[in-house]
């Protein structure tokens, strides 16, 4: 949420996906709206969080090798959304975004505050963490209190996705709402204040980087934190709540016919996949943040943090390793792990993984593969047809044991 995704880059180390065996095996998708209404471009304007394109939430500033000239001024440094900060001197500490006074004052800003002194009147902005076409973030606090104002911006008034960013906002809204009453055992901001027909959240401002800023990262994490982001998904997938308080968020059928129709799936490939879903008719479905993108994961010192819950709900097992295994094409290892634990359920959380991972590559290829692409941006298409290939050969070896 407090960051945004950028335009995605290449990567170039490949990763192996072994089709199942009979005995072992196995390898390794984030939701599409339905056919009824068009699909927004997550992880194309920001991310949060918004999936989809991040945009940061502690200091970015670069420490120069050595000390500028006498008189000479430090250059300004642009943000992934457009805001100013301003460099940082050698030896400075890391502290908060010096963000231009003027972002505060612009329209939509301040219509956003406006939003948000109907809930929180103590409410004191401090800097605008993000202004984009979907979302506005804004750091402020109330009283000491560090907190992060969520809301939607003005332009997605005007925007085709309307309803669909609207109903997501309203979701999320209602999942913080849920965690107040069933706390759940991962960490996540605080809910302070929210109100639904405004759309706008208000929660704690958790101190931390994002694990990325990127959707599709060319740097991972270390292995140490990928254990540490694999751990808290993990945690939130064993947590079982009340059945009654997250709805199921994708219906597999209607994303298997939507993918075939438009050519993303063979006539093979719609019947391979459905043969799996068969399968799993009666497999428990298991609650998943829905959008585990590294960016939408901070790193803090008391541990991983999940943010942006504007997917979560009930899917198949395996669905967030499945999102985290389509981005992380240039760590090796942190694939191999992905796969180890999807494989460590047992037939029915493979075959699940394996449906999980097919439409959620399709959803990045639809989501990417998009004329007028740059260079680097037709690299990593490539990449995620490759991958498209071997998680198809993946689930036909895997019907192929049944």
């Amino acid at each position: 949420m407090y960051s945004s995704a950028t335009t995605p880059t290449p990567t170039a180390t490949r990763t192996t996906l072994r089709p199942p065996t009979a005995a072992t095996g196995r390898p390794g998708p984030k939701q599409v709206p339905p056919a009824s209404r068009p699909v927004a471009p997550r992880g194309t304007e920001g991310r949060s969080t918004d999936a989809r394109v991040p945009a940061g939430r502690t200091a970015l500033g670069r420490t120069p090798e050595t000390a500028p000239p006498v008189g000479h001024r430090l250059p300004l440094a642009r943000q992934a959304d457009g805001q100013v900060l301003r460099a940082r001197r050698p030896g400075q500490p890391l502290g908060p975004e010096r963000i231009d006074p003027s972002a505060l004052q612009t329209p939509a800003v301040r219509a956003a505050l406006g939003s948000v002194a109907r809930i929180c009147p103590a409410f004191t902005p401090r800097q605008v963490l993000r202004e984009g076409s979907r979302h506005i973030l804004v750091a402020g606090t109330i009283g000491r209190a560090p907190v992060v104002a969520k809301c939607l911006a003005p332009q997605a008034v005007r925007s085709e996705y309307f309803e669909q960013l609207v109903a997501d906002f309203h979701h999320e809204v209602a999942v913080y709402r849920a965690f107040v009453r069933h706390r759940p055992p991962v960490r996540l901001p605080r809910l302070v204040a929210a109100d639904h027909d405004r759309c706008v959240l208000v929660m704690e401002r958790v101190p931390g980087r994002p694990a990325a800023r990127e959707r599709h990262p060319v740097n991972a994490p270390t292995p140490g934190e990928v254990r540490a982001l694999l751990g808290a998904v993990r945690t939130l997938n064993l947590w079982r709540p009340p059945s009654d308080v997250f709805q199921p968020r994708l219906d597999y059928q209607l994303e298997i016919a939507r993918y075939h129709s438009v050519g993303q799936l063979t006539d093979r490939d719609a019947g391979d996949l459905r043969g799996l879903l068969h399968g799993l008719g009666h497999t428990p479905l298991q609650l998943c943040h829905g959008d585990a993108l590294l960016s939408n994961m901070l790193l803090a010192p008391s541990g991983p943090v999940l943010v942006d819950w504007e997917q979560a709900g009930w899917y198949l097992p395996g669905y967030d390793l499945a999102v985290l295994w389509s981005v992380l094409s240039g760590d090796t290892a942190a694939r191999r792990q992905i796969s180890q634990l999807a494989q460590n359920g047992g037939t029915l959380a493979r075959d699940a993984f394996l449906v999980n991972l097919v439409l959620v590559l399709m959803r990045e290829i639809r989501l990417y593969d998009v004329p007028g692409a740059g260079e680097e941006q037709r690299i990593m298409i490539r990449r995620l047809y490759d991958d498209a290939a071997l998680a198809r050969r993946a689930v036909r070896a895997a019907v192929g044991t049944r």
